[in-house]
């Protein structure tokens, strides 16, 4: 072992004995060999005697970096030794006879680190200088299974260093990346392709493994060769044999289903592309996708039928005659339920886009009306698929529902990823707004139906679909009950979900309800209904404090629409509400958990709203008023009371309560007209005064408290707009 193989050791040591001042000793030495004039030679003779994979690949990386740094100021024989010894060892050879080291015997990244080396010399040769690289590649093919496994990762190396455009390229790369694909195309694809069908036919049963990479390297050149080499008599057959053979591994018949996921995908002008897809006869491989859905076969088989579906659909799209439409959406209705089935059921390919596919199918079907009843039932098929989106996974229950770091991220995840489908599902209720409906009421009944808590997602989904379906109503359609609003308005308002107790279902329970207040607005017999759900432990009442915070906004903007209808119901809500605004000012508001602006404190505003109507009795709005704030100034005069013996760890809870305080009765005035605190019913007025004065107080006793300060300033404030 010779001192550049010691330092190249010591460089890459990861046994952790090595220091990093040797470490860096090491590197420098080896840098400096790299600036002599004779490092390819020496890099040469390495890969050819050097067993230690460690020097293999620092040879194979440097000879990569200095053909492309120093290439130009090479001499051409120093170039012409570069390339027919690295061309050598890439075929099962060496430097010379006497070379003993085969790097093809090595692991998989120095056979790819070859493979860069001479992608870089096709960069810097091909077709001007070495034009016979990839003939005299295919010569070597015989030599057996190296050779051709060396010929794919060439291939494979290839496309990713210079012709695969979801790349960036530079201009240079581009104009290269033209030069040898147009060469190879004129000089040896045809030659390639058929190397490629002959050693899948002759290896299909004895050496799988190569032949998946064969399929592979194909893969990734059908999209720019010519689609008549691939798709034929000959070929065709055998892609669909491999993926239908049950005997075969799952890496070969998948990687088969990938070639034929790039012939679908090949860009080609429709009326080209119509009969090709025709030509494939793809119900051959429907039933596949109803396997185990995490095998790897599945999942190539689920990225065929997704691609073949768009490309059809395209098709649909940009051919006008009438017979190739009809083509297209009768090849469109097989593989539909197939798809459909995928969308639910397997893991799709990151490229392909559900939303898009099947809003693209939805606007197509507008030009279809009246819908035949294939369509109809695919219609049904895509909202079960909305369904099966929209549903949160199970594994992330307990996080949502205390809503932790987790939680929420899954939560804003969702509520991102819905919008889109949302926006589905509104087209697709302009498209066949019967079939929605009812597909909203069973989903609904079902929900309804449900004796268990283990559906949680199941209940909300179908809940949040009734609620983004209400975006789609009009104002007329939501105050008559058209359709079967009539029907599911009533049934939302009577259910208790035996997983109300989960947070999500409540939450999204409450805004679905609010949402269909118009509805309710002129059916008031529904009225009672509403204010059981607000009031019971579906709403204010929960257990979850976020979500009786959420229901307490919520029950503001309901009381807001239907104020007047409320008057008879004002006492059994206050007398329901009785715990909610005590319990209000004792809770501990220094928790960061509480604080924002849904703060609990509306369930005050709308109490104000309901009790400021001057269709309450005065005497009876006396008394609610003064029921209210009595107990609220008294809070303020103990605590101010008490400030001289607060101790510094008080404190802070005491002015917590006094600013809730100050909170609930500025919220609790919003509800007051300055009309009727001023004109028509002064004494209530008098109690507003009144209960200012006890606030200002609380500038008095605490002066430097910026917090109180600032509240009582925006009572104050908002007083005198009301009561001066």
């Amino acid at each position: 072992m010779d001192d550049l193989e010691k330092a190249i050791l010591i460089m890459f040591d990861e046994s952790g004995t090595v220091g990093s001042e040797l470490k860096q000793k090491a590197k420098d030495y080896c840098d400096k060999i790299k600036e002599e004039q004779a490092i390819c030679s020496v890099c040469i003779e390495k890969l050819c005697f050097s067993n230690l994979v460690q020097v293999q690949f620092w040879c194979l990386q440097t000879l990569h970096e200095v053909i492309r740094v120093r290439y130009s100021s090479m001499s051409l024989d120093e170039r012409y030794l570069i390339r027919k010894s690295v061309f050598s060892i890439a075929c099962f050879g060496g430097f010379d006879d006497k070379s003993t080291v085969r790097v093809l015997e090595g692991p998989a990244f120095i056979k790819n680190k070859l493979a860069q080396v001479l992608v870089t010399l096709i960069y810097f040769e091909y077709p001007l200088v070495w034009s016979s690289v990839f003939v005299d590649f295919l010569s070597q093919l015989s030599k057996g299974a190296m050779v051709i496994d060396m010929f794919c990762r060439v291939l494979n190396a290839l496309d990713e260093e210079l012709i695969n455009l979801d790349y960036p390229r530079t201009p240079e790369e581009l104009a290269v990346a033209v030069r040898v694909k147009d060469a190879m195309r004129q000089q040896c694809v045809g030659q390639i392709v058929r190397a490629w069908y002959d050693i899948v036919s002759m290896y299909k049963n004895s050496d799988e493994e190569l032949c998946a990479s064969v399929l592979e390297s194909m893969r990734r050149y059908i999209s720019w060769i010519d689609i008549g080499l691939i798709v034929n008599d000959a070929f065709i057959p055998l892609l669909f044999e491999l993926v239908l053979v049950g005997g075969l591994s799952e890496q070969l018949r998948g990687a088969a289903a990938g070639c034929l996921s790039a012939v679908v995908s090949k860009r080609m002008d429709p009326q080209s592309k119509l009969p090709l897809l025709q030509s494939l006869q793809m119900r051959r491989v429907f039933g596949l996708v109803a396997q185990d859905s995490d095998s790897d076969l599945v999942s190539n088989v689920a990225a065929l039928l997704t691609g073949y579906a768009v490309e059809v659909l395209e098709c649909f799209k940009r051919l006008n005659s009438e017979d190739a439409k009809g083509v297209s959406m009768e090849l469109l209705n097989e593989v539909l339920p197939s798809v459909f089935y995928v969308m639910q059921n397997c893991e799709l390919d990151s490229t392909f886009s559900i939303v898009q596919f099947l809003s693209g199918y939805v606007a197509t079907m507008k030009t279809l009306s009246p819908l035949r009843e294939t369509q109809l039932l695919h219609v049904g098929r895509i909202l079960e698929v909305i369904r099966s989106q929209i549903r949160y996974d199970p594994m992330y229950r307990k996080n949502l529902d205390i809503l932790d770091k987790i939680g929420r991220e899954e939560e804003d995840r969702m509520v991102e990823f819905r919008k889109d489908l949302f926006v589905l599902l509104r087209n697709v209720g302009r498209v066949a707004p019967d079939v929605t409906q009812i597909f909203i009421r069973n989903s609904l009944a079902t929900a309804v139906g449900s004796s268990s808590n283990w559906n949680v997602e199941e209940v909300e989904a179908a809940l949040s679909l009734f609620y983004a379906f209400g975006e789609s109503i009009n104002g007329e359609a939501m105050r008559t009950g058209s359709g079967l609003l009539g029907e599911l308005v009533p049934m939302l308002l009577s259910t208790r979900f035996p997983c109300h107790s989960n947070r999500l279902v409540a939450l999204v329970y409450l805004e679905t309800v609010t949402r269909y207040m118009k509805f309710v607005q002129e059916n008031t017999q529904y009225i009672h209904m509403v204010l059981a759900a607000f009031l019971d432990e579906r709403g204010i009442h929960h257990p979850n404090v976020n979500v009786s915070r959420r229901a307490s906004y919520l029950f503001m903007r309901v009381v807001k629409l239907l104020k007047l209808k409320l008057v008879p119901f004002i006492e059994n809500i206050l007398q329901s509400l009785q715990d909610t605004v005590a319990g209000f000012t004792s809770m501990d508001y220094t928790s960061k958990e509480l604080s924002g602006s849904e703060d609990g404190s509306h369930i005050f505003e709308a109490i104000g709203l309901l009790i400021g109507m001057e269709d309450v009795p005065p005497a009876k709005q006396s008394d609610y008023l003064s029921s209210l704030l009595t107990p609220l100034c008294q809070q303020v005069e103990a605590l101010l009371r008490n400030a001289k013996v607060l101790t510094p760890e008080e404190a802070p809870k005491k002015f917590a309560n006094i600013q809730q305080i100050i909170v609930a009765i500025n919220s609790l005035s919003k509800g007051f007209s300055e009309r009727l605190v001023t004109a028509s019913r002064p004494a209530i007025g008098l109690m507003f005064k009144q209960t200012l004065d006890v606030l200002l107080q609380v500038l008095v006793v605490f002066p430097n408290v910026e917090t109180l300060r600032s509240k009582v300033r925006s009572c104050v404030w908002d007083a005198r707009s009301t009561l001066f």
